[in-house]
């Protein structure tokens, strides 16, 4: 049997189990996207229902306002794909030190969203690109056939716009099984590597995500009868040093009604923040300071970050 998240953690540092302060808001637009990857844990697809409409995005942008200095961390399913994703970037202009975008890339190949490349120049967005191998075939098993090739053609036009040199250009590994991330370092080099000699791309750096056991990842664990062992050796990679680096202690997720998570994986599963009373709180009523201390709701797949080099949005935890 699986020894509890939370206990482990604890046995770490009971201060891990808390939250430490407000760095990084992430935006979820919805769970609408191009593709129907094998790893995606918030079962996205073009069926996608859920849509993130004007007035949360007016409410983030009142927050930002009222909380200079942050990071907005957009996301999905496919965050361009949301109908109103240009008025998110326009409205949010100037009022996050960074924004990110995170993008399956594939996306900027398609014939009604062939904009996307220049209109994110033009605002100045981080682009942390999805690219789960530098091998065709790695990529298209996990994302679909042809998803490749898009993707090579779309980060080629990217480093035409100064992506990978003057604009920030990030790019995201995810294991194409049950296994852990090697080490980061080295898988970046072998991208670097592979992608400029076969494609003449740069970019900056690579962030590694361990996959969660959630979402379609998990009903795959399950089908194929590996859930409880891939449980059982996320457990037996726990590393104490990612523990106190977990990125649930400086992000605050916010799901396509407004409604505040501890992080994006917490959000798919249906868990989110409550108030003392029970009731859910929502990013027009979220009071950042208050949050400090309180209890970061943990679970099982809370594993995922702290195996191996540790794993968050933006890569792993330890060197």
């Amino acid at each position: 049997m699986v020894p509890l998240f939370k206990d482990r953690l604890q046995a770490v540092n009971p201060d891990y189990e808390t939250f430490k302060s407000l760095q990084t808001l992430q935006v979820n637009l919805g769970n609408l996207c191009n593709l129907h990857c094998t790893h995606c844990h918030v079962d996205a697809s073009r069926r996608g229902t859920e849509v993130m409409r004007t007035v949360v995005m007016d409410q983030i942008a009142e927050f930002l306002a009222r909380h200079p200095g942050l990071t907005l961390d957009i996301t999905g399913g496919c965050p361009e794909m949301n109908p109103d994703f240009r008025y998110l970037i326009e409205r949010t202009e100037g009022l996050a030190t960074r924004r990110m975008l995170r993008s399956n890339l594939a996306i900027m190949a398609e014939p009604e969203w062939e904009w996307l490349p220049e209109f994110c120049r033009s605002h100045e967005l981080t682009i942390i690109g999805s690219l789960p191998c530098y091998l065709e075939e790695n990529v298209d098993q996990q994302r679909g056939n042809g998803v490749y090739h898009k993707c090579i053609r779309v980060l080629k036009r990217l480093n035409f716009l100064g992506y990978g040199t003057d604009m920030e250009l990030d790019l995201v590994y995810n294991p194409g099984g049950n296994f852990v991330p090697g080490s980061q370092q080295e898988l970046e080099a072998a991208y670097k590597t592979e992608l400029s000699v076969t494609h003449g791309i740069v970019f900056n750096h690579l962030f590694t995500i361990t996959n969660a056991p959630i979402g379609r990842f998990r009903k795959h664990l399950e089908a194929t009868g590996t859930f409880p062992d891939y449980l059982r050796m996320l457990e037996g990679r726990f590393n104490p040093e990612a523990a106190g680096n977990i990125m649930c202690r400086t992000l605050l997720s916010v799901d396509w009604q407004g409604t505040i998570y501890n992080c994006d994986f917490n959000q798919a599963l249906g868990m989110p923040i409550t108030a003392g009373d029970g009731s859910e709180i929502t990013i027009s009523e979220l009071d950042d300071a208050g949050m400090i201390g309180m209890q970061i709701d943990l679970a099982q797949h809370c594993y995922c970050c702290t195996a191996g080099e540790g794993s968050s949005c933006t890569g792993a935890l330890v060197p």
